[in-house]
C-alpha cells in the first residue's frame, strides 16, 4: 500500500463504541501505518467503510487474500487496556493534546494511564543521554524543577539517565512519560516505581503501541516523534553525536518546534550532540530562563538563574532520588563490587570538574568507600584531582 499520503484534516471524532472498535481494527491491520490510516479515513469517511474497502485496496497493491484485523483482536486489546487502567483517547476528542493533534501524522489515538488533564497543559521535552554524567543529571533536575514551577509539564521517555532525572524532578508539577512499547510495559524495569509515581502524582503515561508490546529498537523513533509533537520545545541536556535524542531534536525541527541544547565540554562524548545542535543553530541553554524566553517571551521576565548551578538547591519541594542499593562495608566488598564502583565513578565523571562530595552524593556511597577507589583511578591515570576538591575525567592518551 502507498504510505506516502498524509492529511491534516481528521474526520469527526468517534461517537459510538462501534466506531472506536473499527478505528482500532483499521490501525492494527497489517501494513496500515498512521499515514495510511488517515488516507483511508479521508477516502472512505468512516473506519467501517475503510475496513470493508481494505481487501480491495490491498489487492490493487499486489496483496491477495488480505484480511483486516479481526474484531476479536481489537476487543481483546481493549479488554487488556481496561485491566491495566488505560483509556483510549482519540484524535479529535476532548483531552487529546492539541499540539500533537496538529501533526499530519499524529497518532489516531493514544493509550493513556493517568490524568488526561496533564495532556492539556503546555509541555516542554527534556531528553538526553542514558549514561548521563553527574553534571548532566543535576542540570536536568534543575531545568525540570524550574520549568515545572513556571507552568510547564515536563515530557520525556522514561529512559535511564536524563529522562529519569527530569521525570523525578517534575513529579510535583506534572510530567508525562511517552512509552516506546505498550503503555503497560515499563522499560527499563528499575523505573517501575517512577512510572507508578508519575500516575499517582497527577501525570500520565502514554503510548500508541498495542497493550503488552515490549519495546523494540524500531519503536523508539516513533516514540520520539510523539515526544517532540507533544512539546512546544525540546531541550537536549546531554547527547552523543549519534543518539536518539538527536532524532527527537530533528523531528522537532521538522514540525517547527523550538530546539534547545545545553553545551558541554568538547572532550566529553556525551556533549557531542548538544554542541553539534548549537553549532547548527539550536538555542544555547544556560538555565530555565533561556528556555522560557524561547517558548513564552512575554511571560519570561521572572528572575530565574541564568547560569548552570555549581551546587544543587534543595528547597521544600525537593524530590526523592532513585533508590540506591545499600552500600557494603569496605571489608565486605568483593572485587566485582569494586569494579562496579569503578565503572559508576567513570560514568559520572566527565572533562568538566565536579566536587568530590557531590560525586559521593550522586553515587549514594560514603567517602570511606569512594576515596580508595578514586585513588586507584588517579594512579591509573583515569581521574584528575584538581584544587578545591574537584574531580574530572582524564581523556585517553
Amino acid at each position: 500500500m502507498d504510505d506516502s499520503y498524509s492529511s491534516a484534516h481528521p474526520p469527526l471524532p468517534p461517537t459510538t463504541e462501534d466506531d472506536r472498535v473499527s478505528r482500532l481494527r483499521l490501525l492494527r491491520s497489517r501494513r496500515v501505518g498512521v499515514t495510511t490510516f488517515w488516507r483511508l479515513m479521508d477516502e472512505h469517511g468512516t473506519a467501517a467503510a475503510a475496513l470493508e474497502a481494505l481487501p480491495e485496496v490491498a489487492r490493487a497493491a499486489g496483496t491477495d487474500n488480505y484480511q483486516p484485523c479481526t474484531e476479536a483482536t481489537a476487543l481483546a486489546e481493549m479488554a487488556e487496556a481496561r485491566r491495566a487502567g488505560a483509556r483510549m483517547l482519540f484524535r479529535g476528542e476532548e483531552g487529546y493534546p492539541s499540539d500533537l493533534s496538529a501533526l499530519t501524522d499524529a497518532p489516531p489515538f493514544l493509550w493513556v494511564i493517568g490524568e488526561t488533564a496533564a495532556l492539556d497543559r503546555p509541555m516542554v521535552a527534556l531528553v538526553g543521554a542514558r549514561n548521563a554524567s553527574s553534571l548532566g543529571t543535576r542540570m536536568a533536575r534543575r531545568l525540570a524543577e524550574e520549568l515545572g514551577e513556571a507552568g510547564f509539564v515536563v515530557v520525556s521517555g522514561l529512559a535511564r539517565g536524563i529522562d529519569t532525572a527530569a521525570h523525578l524532578a517534575a513529579l510535583d508539577t506534572g510530567t508525562v512519560a511517552v512509552m516506546a512499547g505498550g503503555v503497560d510495559m515499563i522499560y527499563p524495569p528499575e523505573n517501575a516505581r517512577l512510572a507508578d509515581d508519575i500516575v499517582a502524582r497527577g501525570g500520565a503515561r502514554v503510548s500508541e503501541q498495542p497493550m503488552g508490546v515490549q519495546p523494540q529498537a524500531r519503536h523508539f523513533p516513533t516514540r520520539n516523534r510523539i515526544v517532540s509533537g507533544l512539546a512546544r520545545g525540546v531541550v537536549v541536556v546531554e547527547a552523543a553525536a549519534k543518539s536518539g535524542s538527536l532524532i527527537t531534536a530533528r523531528l522537532a525541527l521538522d514540525i517547527g518546534r523550538e530546539v534547545l541544547a545545553v553545551p558541554g565540554h568538547p572532550l566529553d562524548a556525551r556533549a557531542g550532540g548538544c554542541n553539534i545542535l548549537i553549532r547548527d543553530g539550536a538555542r544555547l541553554v544556560r538555565g530555565a530562563q533561556d528556555v522560557l524566553e524561547a517558548l513564552q517571551p512575554a511571560e519570561a521576565q521572572s528572575a530565574l538563574p541564568l547560569a548552570m548551578p555549581d551546587a544543587d538547591r534543595r528547597g521544600p519541594h525537593r524530590l526523592r532520588e532513585p533508590a540506591q542499593a545499600p552500600v557494603q562495608a569496605p571489608e565486605d566488598r568483593t572485587l566485582r563490587d569494586t569494579a562496579r564502583l569503578h565503572d559508576a565513578i567513570i560514568a559520572r565523571l566527565g572533562p568538566s570538574p565536579i566536587a568530590e562530595d557531590q560525586l559521593i552524593r550522586d553515587l549514594g556511597a560514603t567517602a570511606g568507600h569512594v576515596a580508595p577507589v578514586l585513588t586507584d583511578l588517579e594512579l591509573d591515570g583515569r581521574v584528575l584531582r584538581q584544587p578545591g576538591g574537584l574531580l574530572s575525567l582524564l581523556p585517553p592518551a
